[in-house]
C-alpha cells in the first residue's frame, strides 16, 4: 500500500472526492434502467390483451344489448349509466321494438348485464336474417353484428383467394376473429 501512496501523491483526497461522484452516477444510471424496464412491463400487457380479445377498451362496464336494436352486441358504457344509454350505444331501438315490454330504461347498468329490447309479437323482425358468408357483399358483411369494415374486407379477400369458407368457425381459426365477436356474429351468418 505504501507504493500506491508514493506513485499517486494525494490519492486520499482524490478518493474522498471521486468515490461519491462514481456512486451517484451509478445510482442515477440504475434508476433510469429500472424505470425504463418498469414502463416497458406496464405497456406490454396492455397492448397484448387489447389486441387478443378485440373487445371494446376495458374502461367502464361491459353490457350485452340484444333484441330490437339497430346493432346488437357487446358495448362498453360508463359506470353509473342507465339502460337507455346502452340502447343508445347499440344505435337505438328499431321500429319492431315493443314499447309495452321494454326494460326499465332508468335502471342503472351492472357489469356483465344483458339488456334485451323485446320485439312486437308477430313482427317480421323476430326472425333473424342470415347473411351468406360465401356470397355476401362487403356492405352486407359490414352491417352484420360482430363485423368491422376492415374484417369484412378480410373475409372477402379470403373468399376470393381461397375459394370460400367450409365452416363458420374458420372466422376464428383462420382469420383471427375474437371469440366474443364470433359468438355474436354466428347467429347472423350461414354458408
Amino acid at each position: 500500500m505504501h507504493r500506491i501512496a508514493v506513485a499517486i501523491p494525494g490519492w486520499k483526497p482524490l478518493l474522498a472526492f471521486g468515490l461519491p461522484i462514481l456512486i451517484g452516477t451509478g445510482a442515477v444510471a440504475g434508476a433510469y434502467v429500472y424505470s425504463a424496464s418498469a414502463r416497458a412491463a406496464t405497456i406490454a400487457p396492455t397492448v397484448a390483451s387489447g389486441g387478443a380479445l378485440n373487445l371494446p377498451p376495458p374502461a367502464g362496464l361491459l353490457v350485452d344489448v340484444t333484441g330490437a336494436v339497430v346493432r346488437p352486441g357487446l358495448y362498453r358504457v360508463q359506470r353509473g349509466d342507465r339502460v337507455y344509454d346502452a340502447i343508445a350505444a347499440a344505435g337505438g331501438m328499431t321500429e319492431d321494438a315493443d314499447p309495452t315490454r321494454l326494460p326499465n330504461l332508468a335502471g342503472r347498468l351492472k357489469d356483465g348485464q344483458q339488456v334485451n329490447v323485446p320485439l312486437v309479437k308477430g313482427a317480421a323482425g323476430g326472425a333473424v336474417t342470415r347473411v351468406s358468408l360465401n356470397s355476401a357483399t362487403v356492405e352486407e358483411l359490414e352491417v352484420t353484428p360482430g363485423f368491422t369494415p376492415s374484417f369484412a374486407a378480410q373475409v372477402i379477400d379470403y373468399r376470393v383467394n381461397y375459394g370460400g369458407f367450409e365452416s363458420l368457425r374458420e372466422l376464428v381459426e383462420v382469420l383471427g376473429m375474437s371469440e366474443a365477436d364470433y359468438l355474436v356474429a354466428r347467429r347472423y351468418l350461414t354458408l
